[in-house]
């Protein structure tokens, strides 16, 4: 017998790969999506045209109703949450709606699963944000969490509170602490598609400047694709646990903004200038991942690669701009 799955945030990043993951398994999917007044489901329009194993139903994560209703209807044995306003420097312009949605969202989801299901398999989409200025390097999952901006604090509640809910209720939640993952598919705002996306447009004359902030900000950046198959992985262990997941290399935002111009063969001092406004109020100058226990407990391991990463987001870009302009 299949099972079934819900996602929340599912037309995100994160949600369409893990949903194209778990549909190749054999799944029942139901996607969540907030309702808008703007289309916002392209990167899942691929999958509900194509299988009819993917629904889409509605949600909103103030209202706790929705997710007994939900658990009521579809009976899941697995539920990954992956729903957030998800943008680090907007979370400082923002903190309410922010916190309302990872922290506030992800309590009532844990409450519907206790009193309704208290066996179905819950992830939670935890974030090495919540490592903040902890100078302990690479991070681990024992390592002291000191958030840096509202959206990690919001993260630091919603992974204790899953903790608590998992030994006080004996519930199998397990966390994943993702490092930054990428992917073609990455939000425009966010800075590594901010800056495949303009070498792009610069390539094809469609640009003339690219305004970043902080270039000597230091990252664990993986692929999107391979870290929704450890999500899964989590979910299909007998004990639950929390596994950071990341690729245990670091590199400067600098360093993918040259990576990315050098292959679209610009030079980036011709082309980009520092913007003061784009820093964060709190900068994290370090982030890095030891992903020993993920790679021994779960067999994960990354299988695309820094490099490869960065000229497959311009790849990506430079095609899709070029078949529009024509």
């Amino acid at each position: 017998m299949s099972k079934t799955a819900i996602i929340t945030g599912v037309t995100g990043q994160d949600g369409s790969y893990l949903a194209e993951l778990l549909l190749s398994k054999g799944y029942n999917v139901i996607g969540l999506k907030r309702r808008t007044s703007s289309i916002s489901t392209e990167r899942v329009d691929h999958i509900f045209e194509n299988n009819p194993n993917f629904k889409m139903e509605y949600y909103n994560l103030h209202d706790s109703g929705v997710f007994y209703r939900l658990i009521q209807k579809y009976d899941p044995d697995e539920i990954y949450n992956l729903a957030a306003q998800s943008h680090v420097r907007v979370s400082f312009d923002l903190p309410e709606e922010t916190v309302a949605t990872i922290a506030m969202g992800t309590l009532r989801i844990l409450e519907a699963i206790r009193i309704l299901k208290p066996s179905v398999k819950f992830y939670q989409a935890s974030s090495s944000e919540m490592y903040g200025d902890n100078p302990e390097n690479p991070q681990k999952e024992t390592t002291r969490l000191m958030p840096a901006s509202p959206y990690a604090c919001a993260k630091v509640f919603a992974h204790n509170l899953c903790r608590n809910y998992r030994e006080s209720y004996g519930l199998h939640i397990s966390s994943g602490i993702l490092f930054n993952h990428e992917s073609p598919r990455r939000g425009e705002t966010f800075v590594t598609r901010k800056i495949t996306m303009a070498a792009a447009r610069i390539k094809l004359g469609l640009q003339d400047k690219l305004y970043l902030g902080n270039l000597d900000a230091k990252r664990d950046w993986g692929f999107a694709g391979d870290y929704v198959e450890a999500m899964w992985l989590m979910t299909q262990q007998e004990i639950p646990d929390d596994y950071v997941v990341a690729t245990g290399e670091t590199h400067t935002v600098k360093e993918f903004l040259y990576k990315v111009f050098d292959h679209a063969g610009l030079d980036p001092d011709e082309y980009v200038e520092i913007d003061p406004r784009l820093f964060r109020p709190h900068e994290v100058p370090l982030l890095l991942g030891d992903p020993t226990k993920a790679q021994e407990k779960l067999g994960w391991k990354p299988k695309i690669k820094f490099d490869k990463l960065a000229e497959m987001m311009y790849n990506k870009d430079y095609k899709r701009l070029l078949k529009e302009t024509k």
